[in-house]
């Protein structure tokens, strides 16, 4: 019988985002944008998962061959506030242990271009963190991708949901090159080193 176990499952990278076109360079979409350049890195495309409402691709990060790691990137199609559903069925379905499970995601309370990794923790009223803790606990990585606190008055749902500014989309390109470096070390190298390597 074959059993699947931490060593062998893979790691579940999940980015955070909402689908549709008027929502892809939305801050509340770096994690979909970082999921998309690591599906590039490995020359994968996006599909269906089966039933699960997601797009996921397969493949190996790491190493060529077979000291790669197994990543099964996903993309949840369930908009934000529903992400644990689908990243819950993914869990499942590929036998991963809720540590190997890494959420890339927008942070208000860390300044724009700013990374930060950690294991567990609360969801900081971000919803699709709120919706996979509620699906499956809190003790799976985040790869917090910082994009500062709204302007003035405005509204955090409004700011989320707003496009990066044209003095932010100069930096934009490398903050996602950044963020898809640290999920790589993170799965190849473990949180430590990555901690080390990209938190600032």
């Amino acid at each position: 019988m074959d059993v699947t176990t931490p060593a062998t499952a893979p790691w579940l990278i999940v980015g955070l985002g909402n689908p549709g076109p008027e929502y892809a360079i939305n801050r509340h979409n770096i994690g979909f944008m970082v999921a998309d350049l690591l599906a590039e890195r490995i020359g994968g495309r996006f599909k269906r998962a089966g039933k699960a409402q997601a797009q996921v691709v397969e493949g190996r990060t790491g190493p060529v061959g077979p000291a790669g790691r197994r990543v099964v990137l996903v993309k949840p199609m369930s908009y934000m506030n529903l992400s644990g559903g689908p990243v819950n069925a993914l869990r499942d379905f590929y036998k991963v242990p809720t540590a190997q499970i890494v959420a890339v995601h927008d942070e208000l309370d860390i300044d724009y271009g700013t990374l930060r990794l950690k294991l567990g923790g609360g969801d900081n009223g971000h919803n699709g963190l709120k919706s996979m803790t509620k699906a499956m606990g809190p003790d799976y990585h985040r790869v917090r991708c910082g994009i500062g606190r709204p302007p003035g008055r405005m509204q955090v749902a409004d700011f989320v949901l707003k496009d990066f500014s044209s003095a932010e989309r100069k930096e934009l390109d490398w903050f996602v090159d950044r963020a898809a470096d640290a999920v790589e070390c993170l799965v190849t190298e473990g949180l430590e080193r990555a901690q080390g390597s990209y938190n600032s």
